[in-house]
Parts: structure tokens; C-alpha cells; sequence
């Protein structure tokens, strides 16, 4: 049986709240004492970075996808166990997801609504059934889950668009959500 892996979407950036950072910390902790690999975006910079430096720290495996126009920008992060460049975003979302048996969000920017979006447009459309989880620390995602229930409410979305997220405030919940659903 292969390794069970978890993607994770989340900033290029801290953000203003160190519980983020401290949340992309623990979690990429709680992902290798797992046993289960990170599959991310290959930057080291941000979030991204942290949940990978705390991976490696850990001992954990981790599989980096990046587009080779973000090379520099996001500061490719080499030292990973696997790396590999894209030419397109679109390939690095597609390489993150079909490498993944999971989708977890933190807090992050336009570029981490974007691979949300598309995972959950992907799981509507039945490309997937991998489960997806929103890392709502410190409310950082209240406003999307607003926005989730107005969708629907107004008939843009069935009702399943809304059971297709599982919402968590914390890294040792989403674990344990994880669990239920790949173990």
C-alpha cells in the first residue's frame, strides 16, 4: 500500500496573526509523526515554508510542485524529498491533487482560494471524492464559510457544495478528521 499523503494549500506569506504560522508549524509536525507525506507547494517562503521545515524536522516525507516561473519568487525549496517543476500553475494544481489522498487548507491569499476553488469544483464535478478540510484558525475563514451558505442560498451551488468541506480551528482536529476518513 502507498504512503498516505496530505495536500496543503496555504500563503506564500505569514499574515499578520502568528497563530498561522504556528498552526503551518504544528501541522506539518503532526503530518510526519503521522507517517503520512506532505504534498505542497515547494516554496519556502510563508506558511508553505513552515509546514515544510516542520515536516523535515520531523523526519516526515515531503513531495514539493512548483512552476518554474515561481522558482525564485517563492524560493523553490530543493531539500525536499521529492521536487518537482511545472511550466504551467494549472499542472502544479493537477500534479498537487492526483499525488494527494487529502486537501487541507490553511490561511493563505488569492493563490490558496484558487486551488480550494478548483479542488471543490473538481470534487462537484466528480474528478474526485478526496476529502477537504479548511483550516479555519482563529476565524481566519469565517468570511468563506459565509460565502460557501450564500452560494448556495442563492442557487449558484447545491447543498452538497457545503458538505464537500470539512471545517476545523486547529491542527490536531484536522489529524483527527484525517483520520477518520483515510485510516
Amino acid at each position: 500500500m502507498s504512503q498516505t499523503s496530505v495536500c496543503v494549500y496555504c500563503g506564500s506569506r505569514n499574515g499578520a496573526n502568528s497563530a498561522y504560522s504556528q498552526a503551518a508549524h504544528r501541522f506539518g509536525q503532526l503530518l510526519a509523526q503521522e507517517g503520512w507525506r506532505l504534498v505542497y507547494g515547494a516554496g519556502d517562503v510563508g506558511l508553505m515554508g513552515e509546514v515544510a521545515r516542520a515536516a523535515q524536522a520531523a523526519g516526515g516525507d515531503t513531495f514539493g510542485v512548483i512552476p518554474v516561473h515561481l522558482l525564485e519568487r517563492e524560493v523553490g525549496k530543493t531539500d525536499l524529498t521529492r521536487f518537482v517543476v511545472t511550466e504551467t500553475m494549472h499542472e502544479r494544481k493537477k500534479v498537487m491533487i492526483m499525488n494527494a489522498d487529502a486537501v487541507v487548507v490553511l490561511p493563505g491569499g488569492p493563490g490558496s482560494l484558487d486551488e480550494l476553488f478548483e479542488a471543490l469544483t473538481w470534487r462537484q464535478l466528480g474528478l474526485h471524492d478526496k476529502p477537504i478540510l479548511v483550516m479555519n484558525v482563529d476565524g481566519y475563514w469565517d468570511p468563506l464559510r459565509e460565502l460557501v451558505q450564500q452560494v448556495i442560498g442563492h442557487g449558484f451551488a447545491d447543498t452538497s457544495l457545503a458538505d464537500f468541506i470539512t471545517w476545523v480551528d486547529d491542527p490536531e482536529t484536522a489529524m483527527a478528521a484525517l483520520r477518520q476518513v483515510l485510516n
